[in-house]
C-alpha cells in the first residue's frame, strides 16, 4: 500500500467517523489534554450558532463569550475526570449568545483507548430547557389541581352541612344537595387546566339551557373571559339564583322571566364587572325573615372573588347585582 492509498484509507475512515458523530442529535466535543477543542459535531455548531473556525483548536473556556469558563467545571475537567473517569449530567444554566437562556446537562468521559491511557475527553451536551419547562408546568398544574381539590372537598362539606334540614323530607334534602353538587361539578369541569378558556356568555348559556331557554333572557353584553378561579364561584352564584327562581321566584309560575346581563367598566387591567339578575312576571316577593343558606352562599362566593353581592327583594321580583373586580 503506497502513501496515496494509505491517505485515502485514513480519510475514508475519518469521514465515516465524523459522519457517525454528526448523525447524533446532541452536541459533542472532543478535548485534548490541554482542554482545547480537537473536534466537534455538527449539532454543536448548529445548537450554539458558532462556526468551525472559531471553535476548533480553542480552549473550551474561551468559546463564545466565555460561557464555559466556570471554575467548578474547570475543576471537574482537570481534576475529577482524570481520577473518576466521568462526569454525568453536570447542569449548566447560561444565557448563550445567539440562542438565549438555556439549561444544559454536560457529561464528560475519557475517550476510550486500547491501552486505557487516552488524554482526550469526550463531552456530550444535552439541551433540557424545554423538558424542564414542561416538567415545571406539570408541577404547577398538579399543585393547582391538588389545591383546588382541597377547596372543592371543603365546599362539598359546607354544602352538606349548610343545606337546610329543618322541615324537609329526606328526598327534599337530597334533591337540594345534589342540585348544588351538580352545579359545582359542572363549574369545576370548566375551570380545570387545559380547558378552552370560557367566557361569561357560555356560563350564562349553560344556565339558560338548564332552566329553559325561553324563560331566561341573556341580554346583549360585552365578552368577558373568565379565569378558572372565577369560573367556580360565578357558576355557583348563577346556579343558586336559578334554583331559587325555579322554587320561589319568577320561574315557579308560567310566564315568568329572568333577565341576565352585565357591564364591564374601568380601564384595561383594572376592570369591574357588574352582573345583573332581574326576575319579572313571578309571584309577589317578600323580604325573608332570615338569611337562607343560598343567600349566604351567593354572598360568600362574591366575597371570595373580592367583590360583593347585592340582593333586592322587590315586590315585582328578585333583583341581584354582583360586582366583581376583573384584575
Amino acid at each position: 500500500m503506497n502513501l496515496e492509498d494509505l491517505y485515502r484509507l485514513l480519510r475514508t475512515e475519518h469521514v465515516q467517523a465524523q459522519g457517525i458523530v454528526d448523525t447524533i442529535d446532541d452536541p459533542l466535543l472532543v478535548l485534548d489534554q490541554a482542554l482545547c477543542v480537537h473536534s466537534a459535531s455538527r449539532a454543536f455548531f448548529e445548537t450554539f450558532k458558532v462556526s468551525r473556525d472559531e471553535t476548533i483548536g480553542r480552549p473550551i473556556y474561551e468559546l463564545g463569550d466565555g460561557q464555559w469558563n466556570i471554575p467548578e467545571l474547570r475543576q471537574l475537567l482537570q481534576e475529577v475526570v482524570p481520577k473518576a473517569h466521568a462526569i454525568v449530567d453536570y447542569e449548566l444554566s447560561h444565557d448563550f449568545p445567539g440562542i438565549g437562556q438555556r439549561i444544559m446537562l454536560l457529561s464528560a468521559k475519557r475517550l476510550f483507548h486500547p491501552d486505557n491511557n487516552s488524554p482526550s475527553l469526550l463531552i456530550v451536551i444535552e439541551d433540557v430547557t424545554e423538558r424542564r419547562r414542561i416538567n415545571h408546568e406539570k408541577d404547577l398544574v398538579i399543585g393547582e389541581i391538588q389545591h383546588r381539590l382541597k377547596n372543592l372537598l371543603a365546599i362539598v362539606h359546607a354544602l352538606a352541612r349548610q343545606t337546610e334540614v329543618k322541615d324537609r323530607s329526606a328526598s327534599d334534602y337530597r334533591d337540594a344537595f345534589l342540585g348544588r353538587l351538580d352545579a359545582l361539578i359542572k363549574a369545576y369541569d370548566l375551570s380545570l387546566p387545559g380547558q378552552v378558556r370560557p367566557d361569561l356568555h357560555e356560563l350564562a348559556a349553560r344556565l339558560s339551557t338548564m332552566l329553559g331557554s325561553e324563560a331566561v333572557v341573556i341580554e346583549a353584553s360585552p365578552g368577558v373571559l373568565l379565569t378558572p378561579a372565577q369560573m367556580l364561584p360565578l357558576g355557583m352564584i348563577l346556579h343558586e339564583l336559578g334554583t331559587n327562581a325555579v322554587k320561589h321566584g319568577a320561574l315557579s309560575v308560567p310566564g315568568g322571566r329572568v333577565r341576565v346581563g352585565w357591564t364591564l367598566g374601568g380601564a384595561a387591567g383594572d376592570q369591574h364587572l357588574a352582573l345583573r339578575w332581574r326576575e319579572e312576571g313571578g309571584p309577589t316577593v317578600q323580604q325573608p325573615a332570615t338569611r337562607s343558606f343560598g343567600t349566604r352562599l351567593i354572598d360568600a362566593a362574591a366575597r371570595y372573588l373580592h367583590g360583593r353581592a347585592e340582593l333586592t327583594f322587590a315586590t315585582s321580583g328578585l333583583q341581584a347585582e354582583i360586582n366583581l373586580p376583573m384584575r
